[in-house]
């Protein structure tokens, strides 16, 4: 993947600025990634769907945890599913994502160079230097981060998810990508935005596609079928 980066970076020298190359490369891994974000997204559809059957069984064993998780992973099974189904995408997508940032962490030739004058290499922290790039890449960031936490309460409510404390507290991490982009590079800032834009679309896409009503044309054949 490094040789990968630093060779995009080359073939798009004098075309774009190596930071459109850190943001295209981005987009570039995480299309790969998206059949594994595809089957993150079905498998948190199905435990959504088999939610209100699991809050029964907790209502009728009360507190007998032995029956309850018997009944529980019975269900799951019956459906074809997994209580853990979603992990091993997400898990999987952990290693790519652990590659780019070193990539843009990492001082090499194509990150010596600047986005409006401040060095791709150079963090906010580091002297406060170019505050105006790193303010405008914070309110990105931001904005992002409000986008994400709008669409998961719409999600969650859509799904019934109950509020609880510890849920209102989480809703609100997105926007810590705005205090790591403070402490690391402007390049892996660059990355952040990039893929946190990309996460919020992608999701929000899979989940309204999975969400939509079949045509009634193709239910007719369906059934037909």
């Amino acid at each position: 993947m490094s040789t990968l980066f630093h060779a995009l970076g080359s073939a798009l020298a004098g075309l774009v600025t190596p930071a459109a190359a850190i943001v295209l490369f981005t987009a570039f891994v995480r299309l790969l990634m998206h059949p594994l974000t595809r089957a993150a997204v079905r498998a948190e559809k199905a435990k959504t769907a088999l939610a209100p059957r699991v809050r029964e069984l907790q209502e009728k064993h009360g507190k007998d945890v032995v029956k309850l998780q018997e009944a529980t992973m019975k269900l799951y099974r019956d459906s074809g599913t997994s209580l853990f189904a979603g992990f091993l995408p997400m898990f999987a997508q952990i290693p790519f994502f652990m590659v780019v940032y070193r990539l843009v962490t990492t001082p090499s030739p194509l990150l010596d160079s600047t986005l409006l004058g401040a060095p791709l290499a150079t963090g906010w922290l580091g002297g406060f230097g170019h505050t105006p790039v790193f303010a405008g890449l914070f309110a990105a960031l931001a904005l992002v981060a409000f986008g994400t936490v709008r669409w998961s309460a719409a999600l969650a409510e859509r799904n019934g998810v109950p509020r609880t404390p510890l849920t209102r507290v989480l809703r609100y991490l997105p926007f810590g990508t705005v205090l790591v982009a403070a402490v690391l590079p402007l390049a892996a800032g660059i990355y952040l935005l990039t893929t946190t834009t990309w996460t919020l679309l992608e999701r929000a896409w899979l989940h309204r596609a999975a969400a939509r009503p079949p045509r009634a044309g193709a239910g007719a054949r369906s059934r037909t079928t």
